[in-house]
């Protein structure tokens, strides 16, 4: 690569960078800076938190919350389980129709789950569980990502550990916790922040089965507290918007490295 193709190529990554930015900054600016200056970029403006209280006091944020963290650790729970049992019989045992059912598993990735939504809706509502926290998580419980990706962790773990620990008497869930899991901890901890992220910020299928706040997470709350015919400022909805996604902005920012290296980690063997 030559230095003007260098050039070309930081300049380009540099440009996209602020592109994506630019509306975080946007944010920023407004929610810690009175509703007079949410176009006008002073300097010497005055730095102000009251924004965040108007928006915690506008809507029960601290119940959308509270819902969020429970519907995404049910969820996280439920796929770790879930996930580790098939990828482990997947990855060490021989049984007849074993290949043709990972290839069954691994469709699941080309199915958009907004296909599903009637069929799931009809799902949860002959249940009774609609507008349940219940209902929200019940359709990802199961994911073939989570089994893939566990999956191929295992693959890489020696089968000399597995005889090992039969030897020392260890049934196949012991092998399985004691051997297994702590050898894909980085593993578990990149998908766990991939299922977090993306079942914190769903939108469609919880704006579709829950109808009180008793049951919303944060990403339908803070829809219909920002609706236009809601009277609320720029100010105070960009306010709510970093509420809602300061915990999984934090995350990241703490779990970065290891993000990236467990997928480097994982591998596609």
């Amino acid at each position: 690569m030559t230095s003007l193709d260098r050039w070309l190529s930081n300049a380009a990554a540099i440009l996209l960078a602020l592109l994506w930015v630019l509306p975080l900054i946007y944010a920023i600016w407004t929610a810690i800076h009175p509703a007079a200056y949410e176009a006008r970029f002073v300097l010497t403006a005055p730095l102000s938190l009251e924004n965040f209280v108007k928006a915690w006091d506008a809507a029960p944020f601290a119940r959308y919350f509270l819902n969020t963290f429970i519907l995404v650790t049910t969820i996280l729970i439920g796929q770790f389980i879930l996930c580790t049992l098939a990828a482990y019989a997947f990855a060490r045992y021989r049984f007849p129709g074993r290949d043709i059912l990972f290839t069954l598993v691994l469709l699941q990735l080309l199915v958009m789950p907004d296909i599903l939504i009637v069929e799931n809706y009809r799902m949860i509502r002959s249940l009774g569980l609609v507008d349940t926290i219940s209902a929200i998580a019940l359709p990802y419980i199961a994911s073939g990502f989570g089994v893939f990706l566990i999956r191929q962790s295992f693959m890489t773990v020696p089968r000399e550990l597995d005889d090992a620990a039969r030897i020392e008497g260890a049934g196949a869930l012991s092998i399985l916790w004691r051997v297994y899991v702590p050898l894909a901890k980085p593993i578990y901890l990149a998908y766990g922040l991939v299922s977090v992220s993306h079942h914190w910020n769903n939108f469609l299928w919880p704006l579709i089965v829950t109808n009180s706040e008793e049951t919303r997470p944060v990403t339908v709350g803070l829809s219909i507290f920002s609706t236009s015919d809601s009277g609320i400022e720029w100010s105070v909805i960009n306010a709510a918007t970093l509420m809602t996604s300061a915990p999984l902005l934090i995350a990241f920012l703490l779990f970065q490295r290891q993000f990236v290296q467990s997928f480097m980690r994982a591998g596609i063997k």
